[in-house]
């Protein structure tokens, strides 16, 4: 069944409200998701400099010792900010060779995200004592995404979680499920890309990847999808200007849609947007099948 949620701030005003706002969301769709959860957070990024997210797949890790073995690898200084079982590495260097450094001697862990601006959490277990040891309400920035995941095509890890990101600041959540996933990922694994796990949303993060490493724009990408993917879907997806929505053509899964002059808001279901500041004047709608729908920041 799953749970999404999806906060875009007009207002630099609201920045620091941004994950409160964003766990108030997604505390309300907990009962669609309630075997894991996650979040995109975007805001932060320095210039120069690329955030890696990562997350243990089981135990303690020393991510000090790593970040010391990986700026000696790369030539480049790296920091490391820990919190709970997740560590966020940042480096001047190239961020490409510092992720896939991290992928080849750090199995342990899994690597989450990489960009300028992207930091993504996840956990296993009821999604608010997951937003709770992750600091969701204190984190700051000028859009999220959020999923509550209940399981159905494969298994409960943290890897399988949302959000999913193969690429630079790009993200991915989906309720829905996707029937030619398998022929994606093979076909998406011939043009080079990589998967950690075997979710079919994985494959659709993929695919917007692969996409946009082409030249498309988001709303190219996400248009293009409707003709490559097959199944039942509702997708928001994140880059570093802003996020995306889309339903698949049937539309058979809940969605619902605000926007005031501070925000535009997405959640599965009204109730997730209801504790928002000044719903009652916002333009509430529900988004219309194949149709995409993209918020951007200017650059």
């Amino acid at each position: 069944m799953c749970g999404i949620v999806g906060l875009f701030l007009k207002n630099e005003r609201l920045q620091g409200d941004l994950g409160r706002l964003t766990g108030l969301m997604l505390r309300e769709l907990c009962d669609r998701g309630p075997d894991s959860a996650g979040f995109a957070v975007y805001g932060g990024g320095i210039v120069g400099t690329t955030k890696i997210c990562m997350v243990s797949r089981k135990g303690a890790i020393d991510w000090g010792t790593i970040a010391k073995e990986l700026g000696e690898a790369i030539g480049a200084k790296v920091t490391v900010e820990e919190v709970e079982d997740h560590a966020i590495f940042r480096t001047s260097g190239a961020g490409d060779t510092a992720r896939k450094w991290l992928i080849d001697h750090v199995p342990e862990a899994y690597v989450l995200s990489q960009g300028q601006s992207i930091e993504i959490f996840k956990g296993v277990g009821h999604p608010a004592a997951i937003m709770d040891r992750l600091e969701l309400a204190g984190r700051s920035g000028t859009h999220a995404i959020g999923h509550t995941r209940m399981a159905t095509e494969s298994a409960v890890t943290v890897a399988g979680s949302h959000p999913f990101s193969t690429g630079d600041d790009t993200c991915l959540v989906h309720n829905g499920s996707l029937s030619n996933h398998n022929a994606v990922r093979r076909k998406l694994r011939r043009e080079g890309l990589t998967f950690e796990t075997e979710n079919d949303s994985e494959v659709a993060a993929g695919y917007l990847t692969w996409r946009m490493l082409a030249g498309a724009s988001l709303r190219e990408a996400l248009t293009d999808s409707l003709a490559e993917l097959d199944g039942f879907y509702t997708f928001v997806a994140g880059t570093e200007r802003g996020f995306a929505v889309l339903r698949d053509p049937i539309s058979c899964k809940p969605a619902v849609m605000a926007e005031t002059e501070d925000y535009v808001a997405f959640g599965s279901e009204y109730r997730a947007l209801a504790d928002l500041p000044q719903i009652e004047r916002a333009r509430v709608f529900e988004p219309e099948p194949a149709t995409v729908y993209v918020w951007e920041h200017e650059r």
